[in-house]
């Protein structure tokens, strides 16, 4: 296992990997049972894993009990990520939702009780509850960093436009900074190169990538039955429902059988290469339900695949970039397109 320090504003050192615990506990109906999670978390630290993320809301509370316990041998060795927004309980209220300071704050007290610490090192907003005012959120945070309870700051699932407001925002009035973003990002999930990806890159922010095998349906697995999060869960993001994830499934068990890896290796080595020539931190989010899973994820640490095959991975699954058309600009503005390109390249 490597390590990096979390974006290049911070000095916070993680793993390559972080250890995502929304399969620690049983409370959503399907995941792993308590020794089962305990012997991820101890198969992760033997491996040098040292960043954990989990949220209140997973499996309801659960997964940060169950992730307290593990932590008490050595809670300082550990990088611990948690999340508010969503409840902790089936049954939420109106005062237990939300990115608002009330929320923000009792659903940090109540982590770190399950957590059994006192602090944790990054907390993220999970996702934007569209009533918030990005101020207060930021405020918030710059009250629980000056008070000790949480060291760095980020959100989670957030448009690219908003993360950058933040930033900017944070930094004219002093407050603590956003420090990372976390994001879907994957061989089927590759929206993140139009803005997410360059917005990061741009601003040093580390970026926690989670879903690295699309839920599963980089793996294959779901062309032979629907076990998985698609019947434990009874939903998963991602589904074989475009032609072009089609190909991008068929081009990975092709390679898979090349390299003799599995396909879930194959995508999470794709990812790695990815992160190993980016500007910034990109660390992937595994979610293992049990130990073969995970051995499975650090096999890939293993797997290096050659330049035709990470070039037939990039073609497979590119994107279109979003942005303005030169050429639908030169043609209304009626500018030379050699002054344009020039005025935009780099200097010597």
């Amino acid at each position: 296992m490597e390590y990096m320090t979390f974006g290049r504003e911070t000095g916070l050192r993680v793993s390559e990997y972080a250890l995502g615990t929304g399969n620690f506990g049983t409370c959503w109906g399907g995941g792993a049972e308590p020794l089962e999670a305990r012997r991820i978390f101890d198969r992760f630290a033997s491996a040098g894993g040292t960043f954990i993320d989990t949220a209140n809301s997973y499996q309801f509370g659960e997964a940060e009990m169950l992730l307290g316990e593990c932590l008490k041998a050595d809670r300082d060795h550990f990088v611990v990520a948690t999340k508010f927004t969503q409840s902790d309980s089936s049954t939420p209220g109106i005062s237990t939702t939300g990115n608002n300071r009330k929320n923000m704050v009792r659903s940090l007290e109540a982590s770190l009780g399950r957590l059994g610490t006192e602090y944790v090192d990054l907390y993220w907003a999970h996702m934007p509850d569209t009533l918030t005012p990005m101020e207060e959120i930021l405020r918030g945070f710059d009250d629980l960093v000056s008070a000790g309870k949480i060291l760095h700051a980020g959100l989670s699932n957030f448009p690219a436009w908003r993360t950058a407001r933040a930033a900017a925002i944070a930094d004219l009035r002093g407050w603590a900074p956003i420090v990372g973003v976390q994001i879907a990002y994957s061989l089927v999930e590759r929206g993140p190169d139009r803005d997410q990806l360059p917005m990061v890159e741009a601003l040093g922010l580390g970026a926690a990538l989670f879903s690295p095998l699309g839920g599963g349906l980089l793996t294959g697995k779901y062309r032979k039955s629907d076990k998985g999060r698609l019947s434990d869960w009874k939903h998963t993001i991602w589904v074989e429902d475009t032609p072009q994830r089609s190909a991008i499934i068929d081009k990975v068990l092709v390679i898979a059988a090349e390299t003799g890896a599995s396909p879930s290796q194959v995508a999470v080595a794709w990812l790695r290469e990815v992160a190993r020539h980016a500007g910034t931190a990109y660390v992937p989010i595994i979610g293992p339900r049990d130990v073969s899973q995970l051995d499975d994820y650090l096999g890939a640490l293993e797997v290096s695949l050659d330049k035709k095959q990470l070039r037939d991975l990039d073609e497979v699954s590119a994107v279109v970039p979003a942005g303005i058309n030169p050429e639908a600009v030169l043609a209304v503005t009626g500018v030379d397109a050699a002054l344009v390109r020039r005025a935009g390249a780099p200097r010597a």
